[in-house]
């Protein structure tokens, strides 16, 4: 029985059962890696002897092999190392943690076996930049973009184009008395020039402001496309940000047809990064003109999943974990 590993959290949301029902419909076998329980309850050696590789992952519950797996879906890696800061002096701390993610990254990157996601292209991704050369290169449109902690520069653009967004480059959220606030997408107008100063501290992304007539989120999984689209515009708080009234459009998505141009232009994308997962945001203007804004290397898909039938997106990517589904070869050693 072909043994798939699943590298994600305690906490993590639904998803990971409705995947691991099709697994285990495919006559798979799920190994499921906690990585909050690494390294305080879970246990991961990686031995050379003899002229053999063999990796052991040691959960409180049992002992599995690792280095003859089949396939393994990197979703999340959050909350590493929890508890540890509690078990030592606070100078050794650091330095463990380190050694925590570099043990854990190092093995994830070495496995020489289909991965879906791995540590290397979630940090590839990363790059707002590279992302949106890379869709205008194979002809997708996207928004003006200034990238830049330069406040003149930042001004100009500003004047030169009116409405303009301003948005992190990643995941941003500040933490003050336990309290986490979110920084979402936000307006920059002329009213606004002064503030900017502070770009000299943290550069962001500006972006001339598009006006909706939809916004889509694209998720493919391997050659499968699943396009749904809101009209963000119904809600006050989502005008600018959807999800800033997030839980109360949830239910409002609904599937949608793209042009056949867009999908295999989208789906380019992903053979450019040899990708076989990709969650697209994307913006369709009053003129019915398509444009890229990003794509997230591991964007959730729950919300949309249950809007299929019978969690259609679940079972694609069981499917390729299972090698029941085409996909790109990514093997280290292939």
């Amino acid at each position: 029985m072909n043994k798939i590993l699943i590298i994600t959290h305690t906490q993590d949301n639904f998803s990971i059962e409705k995947v691991t029902q099709y697994i285990d419909k495919n006559g798979c076998e799920v190994i499921r890696f906690d990585v909050d329980d690494y390294p305080l309850k879970n246990k991961l050696s990686t031995t050379f002897e003899d002229g053999k590789w063999i990796t052991i992952l040691e959960t409180p519950e049992k002992k599995h092999r690792l280095d003859d797996i089949a396939a393994v879906w990197y979703r999340r890696a959050y909350n590493m190392g929890n508890g540890l800061r509690e078990e030592l002096d606070p100078k050794f701390y650091g330095a463990a943690m380190g050694e925590v993610r570099n043990t854990l990254f190092g093995f994830l990157e070495s496995i020489d076996a289909y991965s879906l996601g791995k540590p290397s292209v979630y940090r590839r991704l990363d790059s707002k930049e590279e992302q949106l050369k890379i869709a205008d290169k194979i002809g997708l449109k996207i928004p003006e973009t200034a990238i830049t902690n330069n406040p003149e520069e930042a001004r100009q653009f500003v004047l030169k184009h009116k409405n303009v967004v301003a948005k992190m480059q990643t995941g941003f959220a500040i933490y003050e008395d336990g309290v986490e606030s979110v920084v979402f997408t936000n307006v920059i107008n002329e009213e606004k020039l002064e503030e900017l100063d502070t770009l000299l501290y943290c550069p962001m992304q500006f972006q001339k402001k598009i006006e909706k007539q939809k916004e889509l989120r694209i998720t493919i999984v391997g050659r499968d496309v699943y396009a749904f689209e809101i009209d963000s515009q119904q809600s006050e708080k989502a005008k600018i940000d959807w999800r800033k009234d997030g839980v109360n459009l949830i239910d409002k998505w609904i599937p949608t047809e793209l042009p056949t141009d867009i999908e295999a232009k989208l789906l380019e994308l992903l053979d450019v990064y040899n990708v076989d997962y990709g969650a697209i945001d994307m913006i369709v203007s009053p003129e019915d003109e398509y444009y890229f804004i990003e794509i997230n290397s591991a964007g959730e898909f729950f919300w949309l999943d249950n809007l299929t039938e019978e969690n259609q997106i679940s079972k694609s990517i069981a499917d390729l974990l299972c090698d029941k589904a085409p996909r790109r070869n990514n093997m280290v050693l292939a």
